[in-house]
Order: C-alpha cells, then sequence, then structure tokens
C-alpha cells in the first residue's frame, strides 16, 4: 500500500469516526434530551421511528464504513505499510471497534429492540421509557467520546 493509499484512508477514517461521534452528540446533547421532555407515549413513538428510519444504507455506509477502514489500516500498520503513527492507527481502530461498534452491537441495539417490543401507550411502556432513557444516552455519551477519539488518534497518526 502507497504512503498517498494509506494517507487518504486515515482521513477518510478520521472524517467517518467524527461524523459518527458527532451524530452520536447530537443525540446526546439534544434529541434525547426533546424526548424526554414529551410525554412518554410520544417520546417511545418517536424513538421507535427514528429505529427504523436510521437503518438505511447510508447511515450503514457511514457507520460500518470507518469500521472497516479501521481494520484495514490496522493490517497495513502491522504489515509496515504506513507513513504515519503505527500505534495511533491501533488505537483509532479499537477506539472505533469497541467503542462504537461494540458498544452498539452490545447494548444500544439490544436496548433498541426492547423498546420496539413495547407499547408506547401502556405503564410498561413509560416504566422501560424512563430507565431507557438514562441507560441508553449513558452508553451514547460512551460512543460520542469514542468516535472523537478515534477521529483524533487518525488525526495524529498523520502528523
Amino acid at each position: 500500500m502507497s504512503e498517498r493509499v494509506f494517507q487518504t484512508l486515515t482521513i477518510l477514517a478520521a472524517v467517518g469516526s467524527g461524523v459518527m461521534g458527532g451524530l452520536f452528540f447530537a443525540y446526546s446533547t439534544s434529541v434525547m434530551g426533546a424526548l424526554g421532555r414529551i410525554a412518554p407515549s410520544s417520546g417511545i413513538a418517536a424513538m421507535q421511528t427514528i429505529d427504523e428510519v436510521i437503518q438505511n444504507p447510508v447511515f450503514f455506509v457511514a457507520f460500518f464504513g470507518p469500521a472497516l477502514l479501521g481494520i484495514v489500516l490496522a493490517v497495513a500498520a502491522l504489515l509496515g505499510w504506513h507513513g504515519g503513527s503505527a500505534l495511533a492507527i491501533y488505537v483509532g481502530a479499537a477506539f472505533y471497534l469497541v467503542g462504537i461498534i461494540g458498544v452498539t452491537i452490545a447494548v444500544n441495539v439490544p436496548m433498541n429492540n426492547a423498546l420496539a417490543a413495547v407499547d408506547p401507550a401502556s405503564a410498561a411502556g413509560a416504566q422501560y421509557w424512563s430507565a431507557y432513557l438514562s441507560n441508553w444516552t449513558a452508553w451514547n455519551h460512551v460512543r460520542t467520546v469514542a468516535g472523537i477519539a478515534a477521529c483524533v488518534s487518525y488525526i495524529l497518526a498523520l502528523l
């Protein structure tokens, strides 16, 4: 892999990580707070719809693209094909793969699936919603920090 290709892929990984960190930041600082201020039945219904709509090809490319790039870059760095710091590449890939992909799969998606199964108008739904708001948002903060940290790591690899 040429240094130019490696640098280009690192830039793309940094931008993609930053975009995802920004998306999660927006949820943590505005969307979830707004949903928490409306009636639980409305908040649940809105979040159920968001969870359906976000599952689209554009989101999947933006979400999984940096993960794939991180793996490619880490393997390239391991094989010595890099113009930047291998450690920064490994750290960026780890932040993204563990802090975004891992947390999403292990925590946020199961919580979203459980939310999808509740009746927004039910007492059980309102009870789940209360815990969901705080727990989902707390783990979303982890994803926010992980995306920003991955972005910074990739930028450091280029310096």
